[in-house]
Order: structure tokens, then C-alpha cells, then sequence
């Protein structure tokens, strides 16, 4: 069984596409695009995702609107994909694409201390949520927690240990 903190998820199999096995697969990036760079992808072994994975090859896979059509090695009838529906698709963290200069995974940010560009302390980053409208930072700070829109204009750098941030004023205040 592979180590969960080897594995990244990426999308989950929303139903089967046409009848020779195809898989209608739900990117959790929101970039369908993500997912046609992985020739081999992992799928939960049974609803339980902590149970291990099974390896499949992609065969091929495209973008359709808000999805990407995949097809998998051995997937080759409607009733196999319909056997896939609702598992998640991970990969291997090393096979991830390396983010460039300007770029970088969200999770990449959990464990961080936010300080301000002043240099106050705003505590922990200890998650992330994603929303249609805006993405979410959540900061905690001993009992306090923060949720504050990650906004490419609030970052000003992001290094090994820290987050670095300009909020506007007031921001903080509402989250008491």
C-alpha cells in the first residue's frame, strides 16, 4: 500500500462516458488541463481511500467543458467504468509538474507561519478551502482561527517557513 503522504489527489470519477469504458472525471483543481499531463494515475482499491490504491495506465484522455474524458488500460466496458464511478484519482507527489518561479500548490502553504509585511504574527496556515467565488486560507492563532481570501495581491512573498502578507485594513477584525 502506498504512504497517503506520497499520494496527492486530483479529481474524482463522476460517471462512465459512452460505452466502451471511458471515465468522466471531476479535476478538484477546476483546470481540467491538470490532469492530461499523468500517464499512470492511482484510484482508491474501495470507497475507502485509506484501504490502498490500484495503478492504471492512461491510455488517453481529453478535456470535455468542465471534465476530462480518460481512458484507462484494462477499462473497456461501460459496466468496468460504471465499477470506477466515485474514486478519487491520485498521483505521486513527484510525478506533480514542478510549479514555476511565480507559482505554488496551495498545500504547499499548510504548516507555514502568515506574518504580516510588517512582521506581526498571524499565526498558522492550517488549511485551505476551496470555493467557487474565492479560495480561503485558514490561519490559526491559539483559539483564534482566521479565514482570509487568497488574493494574489495580498501575497507579498512565500518562502520555506513563512507567508508573507499585506491585508487590507479591518480584514482580521471580521473575523471575531
Amino acid at each position: 500500500m502506498e504512504q497517503a503522504e506520497d499520494l496527492v489527489v486530483l479529481g474524482k470519477i463522476a460517471k462512465p462516458h459512452g460505452i466502451r469504458g471511458e471515465l468522466k472525471v471531476y479535476p478538484y483543481s477546476g483546470t481540467p488541463e491538470n490532469l492530461l499531463h499523468y500517464t499512470t494515475v492511482l484510484l482508491d482499491s474501495t470507497a475507502d481511500a485509506h484501504a490502498g490504491q490500484l495503478s492504471f495506465h492512461v491510455e488517453r484522455a481529453r478535456v470535455q467543458k468542465n471534465c476530462v474524458l480518460m481512458q484507462l488500460t484494462g477499462c473497456t466496458t461501460r459496466s468496468a467504468a460504471e465499477s470506477l464511478v466515485g474514486r478519487q484519482i491520485y498521483v505521486h507527489e513527484q510525478d506533480l509538474p514542478a510549479p514555476a518561479d511565480d507559482e505554488f500548490y496551495l498545500r504547499d502553504l499548510e504548516g507555514k507561519q502568515m506574518v504580516t509585511a510588517e512582521g506581526a504574527s498571524i499565526g498558522t496556515v492550517t488549511g485551505i478551502m476551496i470555493a467557487k467565488g474565492q479560495d480561503l486560507i485558514q490561519v490559526k492563532n491559539g483559539t483564534r482561527e482566521y479565514i482570509i481570501p487568497l488574493v494574489a495581491d495580498f501575497l507579498v512573498a512565500i518562502d520555506e517557513k513563512t507567508v508573507t502578507v499585506e491585508l487590507p485594513p479591518g480584514l482580521l477584525d471580521i473575523n471575531l
